[in-house]
């Protein structure tokens, strides 16, 4: 029996879902979170170097999701100052650390993909 068989449905906080799939889905689908959390994976970053990375994500979209990356408890952000110009930083929190065995699996698989149907290239087109 699957786990997520044991009772009609899961409960996480005050949310209910039809199966474990769904609240992971939840805290991490989307075009984003999953690629914000990749690049948190190897330690902090501000805010404008996530931005860096994700040339084609709006700051309104990263702002969005960053903050729900850490209402979820995947995300932490750190604030160092009291006045402008301040530093914000975020990083995976544990939590957030424990999804990192699937981003690799995530990373390998579209590797696999990339080399049997695709081409890696070094700057965007």
């Amino acid at each position: 029996m699957k786990m997520e068989c044991l009772g009609s449905h899961v409960k996480l906080g005050q949310k209910m879902y039809p199966c474990s799939v769904s609240l992971v889905m939840d805290l991490v689908g989307g075009k984003w979170k999953t690629v914000i959390l990749y690049h948190l994976k190897d330690g902090e970053k501000r805010f404008s170097e996530i931005r860096k990375e994700l040339f084609s994500v709006t700051e309104m979209t990263l702002s969005l999701q960053l903050k729900q990356l850490e209402k979820d408890g995947l995300v932490s952000r750190k604030v160092y100052g009291k006045k402008p110009p301040i530093k914000v930083v975020y990083n995976l929190t544990g939590f957030g650390k424990s999804f990192i065995p699937v981003l690799d699996a995530i990373t390998n698989w579209g590797n696999q993909i990339v080399e049997e149907k695709g081409e890696f290239v070094d700057a965007v087109v």
